[in-house]
């Protein structure tokens, strides 16, 4: 039986997963350091032709080895210049209350990611804004009123010393 993906047109199937051959790391890896590369430079890069490094390109997106292409913007330039990581202490730990917190943490502005963890927190929150002032209004006006939640502990950033998109393989 294949497995049917959202993504496609019902009736369709999507391609069974195959391992991952020494040309689809190098794709792989080339699209994560420039995805706005040409096909033909990109086929040229992995020794290809192009219709060769095209159906793969196609194929890995089938699979779902590559979720989606993006612009990487610069975070100081569009005002995000402050990284704030939160972490999230529940009340009660219970289906609904992480359902409830999860549905209105997606809609924190300047939320960029949010993670059930282990250990003292339930959550951490990876938060992008201005500056301090602008945090304080954030806090103020959505994270205070999240449902559920016991406990928030906010970190700011000082100085980022790594970030990056690119997943080691």
């Amino acid at each position: 039986m294949k497995a049917t993906n959202n993504r496609h047109k019902p009736g369709t199937t999507v391609p069974e997963p195959q391992p991952l051959d020494r040309t689809d790391r190098a794709i792989l890896k080339a699209l994560q350091r420039d995805a706005s590369i040409s096909n033909v430079a990109l086929a040229e890069k992995v020794k290809l032709s192009a219709p060769a490094c095209l159906r793969r390109v196609e194929r890995l997106k089938q699979v779902g080895l590559i979720k989606g292409i993006v612009a990487l913007l610069d975070n100081d330039a569009l005002d995000a210049g402050m990284v704030v990581l939160i972490g999230v202490v529940l009340d009660r730990s219970t289906p609904e209350s992480f359902a409830a917190f999860e549905a209105a943490a997606q809609k924190v502005s300047g939320c960029m990611e949010c993670h059930v963890v282990t250990g003292e927190f339930d959550y951490f929150m990876l938060i992008r804004t201005k500056d301090s002032n602008s945090f304080n209004r954030l806090h103020a006006e959505q994270l205070l009123y999240l449902p559920g939640v016991r406990q928030i502990r906010s970190f700011m950033g000082l100085r980022q010393v790594l970030s990056t998109t690119q997943i080691p393989f």
